[in-house]
């Protein structure tokens, strides 16, 4: 008599997982080509060199000039030899390709292709993360990210790619309930960009709805682990040079592309107080973060870990005293993971285009022989205001998705969250003991 018990099923071998990520690597590999051939006038025409051409070519980046400006050409070592205005992760990436590019006939242009080259591996890299944390029903969203209109024009004017990868390599270690290596890399992630701080915040308030305390402060102390491990031999060794990022960051005033950049230009009562700049920045983040746990831990459904994420991230460029065009990078593959949903997102992508190409028009006009090259004032904050308002839009639809959960596209293709599995099946105390 054959025995009815089942055979076990044998799980895919990782060749066979890893076959449908190959065109998504591959359409990431598309995007990376596409950002080198947008800077390719620069590149090779000798524009960098030009105040203006840059600007007017639209290819401007920061990477190039940065080779003198932190005085790289002279065999500085960063923090050491030259306080560096990043954090440590992007100041070991300078001191290596500096390392490499001395020796090359244009050392120059040698240190923006090697950095561009571990952009786009970064950014092929992120866009696997990106697919990966949609889960294998909506992979395919990762699309929007390696090929979105501002991505290829913003990849590399900084390092921001490279603070990408990591982050998103953090919350999928957290959804695979691998919380020490989810701190470690998100600690790395924050030594390299300061932005992805933000994302304790979002693992926050979900850990207090749900009362599973044991993962997140395993997440915070390989955090601070990994932090500490990259920044304290630099701090003990480099102060005044590490410490730059710091009081530059502190000290910088409101810049372009935020709204309090407005509010100065316009000379706002109190809005565009230089004096009140940090304080009105750091009490509309925490009047903006306050909404977002009320909603996170009161909500009847709740909400997903990327949607939180994407919340908090928005709310911290909305108030943000520098808001650079490639800042963007930040915020695109989380608003595909919050809400992939084409007509926002598409609104979004020509506002931000916009900004790119004003924010260097407008910087032209600030040169007397070149004014009638550029655009006004008013028209620049047309395309400041443009990413604020479409910012603020998909705010809105996300919001809308926690509250009325059969909203939620990606609810409706039956994923809960795969950034938020640790939380899976665990009971939401904060919200019964509202109830």
């Amino acid at each position: 008599m054959k025995s009815t018990q089942s055979m076990p099923v044998a799980s895919p071998s990782f060749g066979a997982r890893a076959i449908p990520y190959i065109p998504l690597a591959l359409f990431g590999a598309l995007g990376a080509v596409l950002s080198f051939l947008w800077k390719w006038p620069c590149r090779v025409g000798g524009a960098w060199n030009d105040g203006t051409r840059q600007f007017t070519n639209f290819c401007y980046t920061d990477i190039y000039p940065l080779w003198w400006n932190e005085k790289l050409n002279e065999g500085k070592i960063p923090y050491f030899g030259h306080p560096v205005e990043y954090p440590v992760g992007i100041g070991g990436i300078m001191e290596l390709f500096r390392r490499i590019a001395s020796s090359m006939s244009d050392p120059g242009v040698a240190f923006y292709d090697l950095t561009v080259i571990l952009m786009a591996v970064c950014l092929v890299v992120g866009v696997l993360l990106t697919a990966a944390l949609a889960g294998p029903e909506r992979r395919w969203d990762a699309l929007w990210y390696a090929l979105a209109p501002a991505l290829i024009l913003t990849a590399y004017i900084n390092w921001d790619l490279a603070a990408n990868a990591l982050a998103l390599g953090a919350l999928l270690a957290w959804s695979k309930r691998r919380q020490w290596l989810a701190g470690a890399l998100l600690g790395l992630a924050i030594a390299t960009k300061f932005y992805p701080v933000i994302f304790l915040g979002p693992l926050f308030v979900l850990t207090v709805r749900t009362g599973k305390w044991v993962p997140f402060l395993k997440t915070v102390g390989g955090l601070a682990g990994a932090w500490l491990v990259v920044n304290v031999p630099i701090m003990l060794t480099a102060f005044p040079g590490w410490s730059r990022f710091y009081v530059f960051s502190q000290e910088r005033p409101a810049d372009w592309g935020s709204i309090w950049y407005f509010f100065s230009v316009k000379q706002w009562p109190i809005l565009g107080d230089a004096e009140r700049l940090d304080t009105l920045g750091i009490v509309s983040l925490g009047a903006f973060c306050l909404a977002i746990a009320v909603l996170a831990v009161t909500a009847r459904t709740r909400p997903r870990l990327m949607q939180l994420c994407f919340l908090t991230l928005a709310a911290f460029m909305l108030t943000n005293k520098v808001w650079s065009p490639q800042y963007v990078l930040w915020l695109i593959p989380f608003a595909v993971l919050a809400r992939p949903n084409w007509k926002p997102f598409a609104l979004w992508q020509v506002a931000e285009c916009w900004y790119f190409f004003a924010i260097w028009l407008y910087l032209v006009a600030q040169q007397p022989d070149n004014a009638a090259l550029g655009i006004s004032a008013d028209t620049y904050f047309t395309a400041v205001w443009g990413r604020v308002i479409t910012i603020l839009i998909m705010m809105a639809f996300v919001v809308r998705d926690i509250l009325k959960p059969d909203k939620d596209v990606v609810r409706q293709n039956g994923i809960d969250d795969q950034a938020g599995g640790v939380f899976d099946g665990a009971p939401d105390k904060f919200r019964l003991a509202l109830s």
